[in-house]
């Protein structure tokens, strides 16, 4: 079945109406009934300002990188994508060809 994955970059400080901008994205995507939705936090990145964000042990709140990840038909995520962007303005958003093998039954 080809699909596609939908990526949005964020940090881990960025907010939306009061909660972490990652958890609005997972929530927006589910009642948009999108197939499969996760996010990752990643260790060490940097954005278009180009400042480095990394995990250490001696410093708390280190605004790492997260990537929610959304799979689902092009269509579909084409169609919420305005939407979206309202949740996650100014944020890298990126789409690829996925092909999924395996795991992807909705009954």
């Amino acid at each position: 079945m080809q699909s596609k994955i939908l990526k949005i970059y964020l940090s881990e400080n960025d907010t939306y109406k009061g909660k972490s901008a990652h958890q609005a994205i997972i929530e927006f995507l589910l009642e948009k009934d999108v197939a499969g939705v996760t996010a990752i936090r990643g260790i060490e990145g940097y954005g278009v300002h180009s400042v480095i964000h990394k995990t250490s042990i001696l410093r708390l709140g280190m605004d790492l990188p997260i990537i929610v990840q959304a799979v689902d038909e092009e269509e579909k995520l084409r169609n919420i994508l305005p939407e979206l962007k309202k949740v996650a303005p100014g944020e890298l958003i990126v789409m690829q060809d996925v092909e999924i093998l395996a795991g992807h039954k909705r009954d």
